[in-house]
């Protein structure tokens, strides 16, 4: 079975509209659609925005429904200019950028008790998503994820993430799926949309969005057509 996980309504309906034999159930904040996509087993979740809904929804997936794999999919906002409304980054890694203990001597985004900045994404996963993304016209870029509880809008704060962590996007999931699939030891893969670029302020997003989760579910749809673990 095939996990994808986005935050909103808009990053899944195209999925689960496509689905067959759609059974629905709610597991905390989080909805689950499970059915056939394209002929392949899929488990889909709106798991809510920020990290503890991400988390929560990741855990419940991998508990409930043992996908062999889980993809984070949806919008993102762009940490370099070269980015635009609708490009594709697939990450080579996600990282909280939020996680903090610098004080006591650790490195800025370190994960307590894994012990890690940079949480790798499955390199099978990530060579299939680049491919789909590629199939449909897209030139994809590679490159880290930035995630934290903070919807970034100041091109300071974008340039710091970017320099800090070699990340071309900032997101509110992705790290938080990403620790819960490395604990859970399930192979995991995340690609965004771009629905902001680097000057806008957040008033762009919101024009945006609806564009760039379309585009994400696309990819996704291809990535399922052609997937064998």
């Amino acid at each position: 079975m095939i996990g994808i996980i986005g935050a909103m309504d808009a990053e899944v309906q195209l999925l689960t509209e496509q689905m067959q034999d759609v059974k629905e159930e709610k597991i905390g904040f989080a909805r689950f659609y499970t059915g056939r996509l394209f002929g392949k087993e899929c488990a889909v979740g709106r798991c809510g925005v920020g990290k503890v809904h991400a988390a929560m929804c990741a855990q419940s997936m991998i508990l409930k429904y043992e996908p062999e794999v889980i993809v984070n999919i949806g919008v993102a906002g762009a940490l370099r200019d070269e980015l635009k409304i609708g490009d594709i980054v697939v990450a080579n890694a996600a990282v909280q950028h939020d996680m903090d203990t610098t004080p006591v001597g650790d490195p800025m985004g370190l994960i307590s008790g894994i012990n890690m900045v940079y949480i790798p994404t499955d390199e099978s996963v990530t060579e299939k998503l680049i491919w789909a993304a590629e199939k449909l016209g897209y030139a994809p870029l590679r490159a880290n994820a930035a995630t934290g509880d903070q919807f970034v809008a100041s091109l300071e704060k974008k340039y710091a993430l970017a320099e800090q962590f070699g990340a071309a996007c900032c997101d509110m999931e992705g790290g938080a799926i990403a620790q819960a699939c490395y604990e859970m030891q399930v192979p995991f893969g995340e690609y965004r949309g771009i629905s902001d670029e680097t000057h806008d302020t957040g008033r762009e997003y919101l024009l945006n969005m609806q564009e760039a989760a379309r585009n994400s579910a696309r990819l996704i749809c291809e990535f399922v057509k052609d997937w064998e673990m």
